[in-house]
């Protein structure tokens, strides 16, 4: 070696031993972005997108899986896959939680679990992962969150995502649970129980067998998922939705009986609670409150009339029994003052007690009883510097046309700090609720675009766009309908985008941020739709294809 080369080799050595060690010293002091796995029960917008886009604006790096491996109404999801996913997502750095769907993971989707054809030993099967994950990952929290199947009133208001035989028996099935349950609970008139029996043999004895034969291995899965919690401490916490109900039915049935299976585990562990589609966001708001180590505090305050004893639509219980369910489980406490309150959660209820639908007639923006005594409470309360939540709950499926009109008139679609108003009065209230509780740890740009995204879809779409274009429907071309748009998307979807646009025009304030959009449906049907911003993602692509 000569001695050029020898020195150049010295220089090499001494700068790898400086160096590395400095490389090193940097890579531990990068910091790791926190983490929350997160697999909802299906691939709707409000199911997964918008409740990600919730928590991410907390901070948290939300990890989802591919949308091909999620439900939707044609494709039930896949749930082997997904355990695959869970598993390989799991062990990335920084993964602080994993809120897990039991729908998605058992039967591939929420629909999946009204119409999957699975043996009992196969779900049992895939309940007892979960256990598996749990000692593979011990230190990653699990936060689940399933579904006890709904009971809907008829085969329309299933929606197709029943089996068929529910589109002709539906009404017929879901009165023979109602005396099914109320037999149970308070015993049957004479007359009632001729009903009853006319009724069992009047549908169908190997729909009835199906149906039912499903809801016995639903329940035996959630019944196995409250043992593993008891013996096993699988979970950080466990909670089942019951999914669109009536103070009788066989959900309220299943619901008491699995209610007093896991009642030794108190409802700091375990829960059965009205609604389901918004039990994500509560369980993703849980992670995130245990995580930063913080019990919100929130006071609820409801219009007047029959207020907090409201049952509401798709309900079995009050709303302000719902609403204390969803604070518990999204890690909260009641206050009975809001001085002490971080979230004050206004609940827009009507003061007969009823819920109407946002379609009707009656959704038509003239204040009715209550609109002004509920506009004054919201404004006295962001008046005095509170943080205010409103649920909006007067009607399903969508905003209080009168009300939206009034706040917008006030200047305070803005000033409030959460909204919802869509789907049932439990979906709206418990996402304004965890909206409500995250909406601290955000800027004011990310809440004033959460804001945004609810106005879009609750107000302008739900509320009025989608039954101005539902009435349409029959003047276009093509083949389809409000439940199967088929050939007739493209029209629905431009008309949609026209009136959204103008809505926006008309109604929301530049602070929206937003100026044009476009209108699509993933799900092939009218009920929900993907809102999106005209220079974004497929909104883009479906814009060229259309040129």
């Amino acid at each position: 070696m000569t001695r050029i080369s020898w020195i150049r080799t010295l220089c090499i050595v001494m700068l790898t031993i400086f160096l590395v060690p400095q490389s090193i010293d940097a890579a531990k002091k990068e910091p790791v972005t926190e983490k929350i796995v997160f697999i909802p029960h299906d691939s709707r917008p409000i199911s997964n997108k918008q409740t990600v886009d919730v928590v991410r604006r907390t901070g948290y790096d939300v990890i989802v899986p591919p949308t091909e491996l999620l439900g939707n109404r044609e494709d039930w999801g896949h749930p082997d896959a997904l355990w695959t996913w869970l598993d390989e997502n799991l062990a990335q750095p920084g993964v602080k939680a994993a809120v897990i769907s039991s729908d998605a993971m058992i039967y591939g989707s929420l629909v999946g679990s009204r119409k999957h054809s699975y043996t009992r030993a196969q779900v049992l099967t895939r309940a007892a992962r979960f256990d598996d994950v749990q000692r593979a990952y011990p230190k990653t929290p699990l936060y689940v969150f399933g579904s006890i199947m709904r009971t809907p009133r008829s085969g329309e208001a299933s929606g197709h995502e029943e089996p068929e035989y529910y589109r002709r028996y539906g009404a017929d099935i879901f009165r023979y649970t109602v005396l099914r349950d109320k037999e149970e609970v308070e015993g049957l008139s004479r007359r009632e129980r001729k009903e009853y029996d006319f009724l069992g043999r009047l549908i169908p004895q190997e729909a009835l067998a199906d149906w039912m034969g499903r809801r016995e291995k639903n329940y035996a899965v959630n019944e196995y998922l409250i043992d593993l919690l008891r013996k096993r401490g699988t979970f950080r916490y466990f909670t089942l939705g019951r999914d669109d109900n009536a103070p009788f039915s066989q959900t309220h049935l299943e619901s008491r009986h699995l209610t007093e299976a896991g009642a030794d585990l108190g409802k700091t562990r375990f829960q059965t609670m009205a609604g389901i589609d918004e039990i994500a966001l509560l369980m993703l708001t849980r992670a995130v409150n245990e995580q930063k180590h913080e019990i919100p505090f929130v006071y609820p305050r409801y219009n007047w009339g029959r207020g907090a004893d409201t049952v509401p639509a798709y309900s079995d219980e009050k709303i302000s029994t719902s609403i204390s369910d969803a604070v518990l489980a999204a890690g909260g406490m009641l206050v009975r003052a809001p001085e002490k309150a971080d979230v004050v959660l206004t609940v827009n209820t009507n003061p007969d007690g009823r819920t109407y639908e946002a379609n009707g007639i009656l959704n038509d923006a003239t204040p009715r009883d209550g609109t002004m005594y509920f506009a004054d409470m919201v404004a006295d309360y962001v008046a005095k510097g509170y943080p205010v939540a409103v649920a909006d709950i007067a009607f399903a499926n969508g905003s209080d046309n009168a009300l939206m009109a009034e706040l917008q008139r006030r200047g305070l679609l803005y000033k409030i700090q959460a909204y919802a108003g869509w789907n049932t009065p439990t979906n709206s209230s418990g996402f304004a609720l965890g909206e409500g509780m995250l909406v601290r740890h955000m800027d004011g740009d990310s809440v004033d675009h959460l804001l945004t995204t609810r106005y879009l879809d609750d107000w302008a779409y739900q509320a009025n766009v989608r039954n101005t274009i539902a009435r349409q429907l029959t003047w276009l071309r093509g083949d389809g309908f409000y439940g199967s748009l088929g050939t007739k998307m493209d029209a629905v979807s431009m008309r949609s985008s026209r009136m959204m646009n103008r809505f926006i025009e008309e109604n929301l304030p530049p602070i929206a941020e937003v100026d044009t959009v476009v209108v699509t449906f993933p799900w092939n049907r009218m009920f929900e739709s993907d809102i999106l911003p005209e220079d974004q993602g497929f909104a883009q692509e479906y814009l060229a294809r259309r040129k």
